[in-house]
């Protein structure tokens, strides 16, 4: 009965194009000193540079739950030059896309002591989507009962503001982003941009307690939707550290019909020396859920190559790293 419930999900999901993913998913791992995983603009935005090795796992004890594992490292040569690069594996039930990004970054620093940098970003990405039929069980001509597989060229491309304690990143993803025919060409979309706008502000209160209120607003062509994005991260220096605690919210609108989405995502994480880890849980808030499970994050993370604290004290933490 389970396998027949699964074999369903996934007939359903190509007939009606839930299926048709995106390249990377936005989610809340941004908030985990991990800003360059969605923004281009922030390859080699700070002081350092840093490796980050993320684990994501939705719907925990439920068989073929969704996964995403992702590596990505990105560091600044010379005073303007940023390179960054990502590897993905997102794993959903028979379908699954690996892929690999490079982003080339420029930032221009107007005035290091005053924090006040203009930064633009873009990045090739390669993907290899496929989706597994071979163990469908359902007769139906549209399943071939074969492993399917087709590559996929994407773009990104962003820029970013950074003035005193004042944070700001604006991003166009999926450019040129096209429908995939692994499953109907009639179901798939030829329009997957996505618009992600930041805005967050960082609040030195003392020496021992720090605040950065944020929010992003994300924007789905295709489909009209949109998400608000409402965080809250406050750190607790210490003597070559920080403990990091937030929370995110995050609402949907213009979901027609259908309940709009809601999550709350707590955030814990600490920085010592130079090594980062953080956990974040997503829970979803709504009358209908798949499960009562949700979402675990591990984010380990390392910083590389660090410069002195060149800029202003109470800049954006993205910008300053390392201790």
């Amino acid at each position: 009965m389970k396998k027949y419930f699964l074999n369903l999900i996934a007939i359903i999901s190509m007939v009606t194009g839930l299926s048709a993913q995106e390249t990377l998913p936005v989610y809340s791992d941004y908030l985990s000193d991990n800003v360059y995983l969605i923004h281009p603009a922030a390859a080699g935005i700070g002081n350092c540079g840093k490796i980050r090795l993320t684990g994501r796992m939705q719907w925990m004890g439920n068989e073929e739950a969704p996964e995403l594992e992702t590596l990505s490292a990105h560091t600044r040569i010379g005073d303007n030059l940023g390179f960054g690069m990502v590897a993905f594996n997102d794993k959903n039930g028979y379908h699954s896309q690996v892929g690999a990004q490079l982003t080339f970054a420029y930032h221009i620093l107007f005035d290091p002591y005053e924090t006040n940098q203009l930064s633009f970003g873009l990045s090739g990405m390669a993907v290899s989507n496929t989706l597994d039929e071979s163990q469908f069980l359902l007769p139906d001509p549209v399943i071939t009962q074969q492993i399917n597989s087709r590559f996929y060229l994407n773009a990104d491309a962003g820029l970013a503001y950074h003035y005193q304690g004042f944070s700001s990143y604006l991003t166009v993803k999926n450019i040129i982003l096209s429908a995939r025919n692994l499953y109907n060409d009639a179901y798939e979309s030829l329009n997957l941009r996505r618009y992600l706008l930041n805005l967050g502000y960082f609040i030195v209160a003392s020496d021992n307690i720090q605040f950065e209120p944020s929010m992003m607003v994300q924007y789905i062509e295709r489909t009209h939707e949109k998400f608000l994005d409402a965080n809250l991260v406050t750190y607790f220096p210490f003597s070559n550290g920080q403990i990091r605690l937030g929370v995110s919210y995050r609402k949907g609108f213009d979901f027609g019909e259908l309940e709009s989405p809601n999550y709350i995502t707590p955030i814990v994480g600490i920085d010592f020396h130079n090594v980062v880890v953080s956990y974040t849980y997503t829970h979803q808030q709504n009358d209908i859920l798949f499960d009562e499970g949700g979402f675990h994050q591990l984010t380990l993370g390392f910083n590389f190559l660090c410069k002195e604290k060149f800029y202003r004290l109470g800049a954006c933490p993205n910008l300053n790293s390392g201790f």
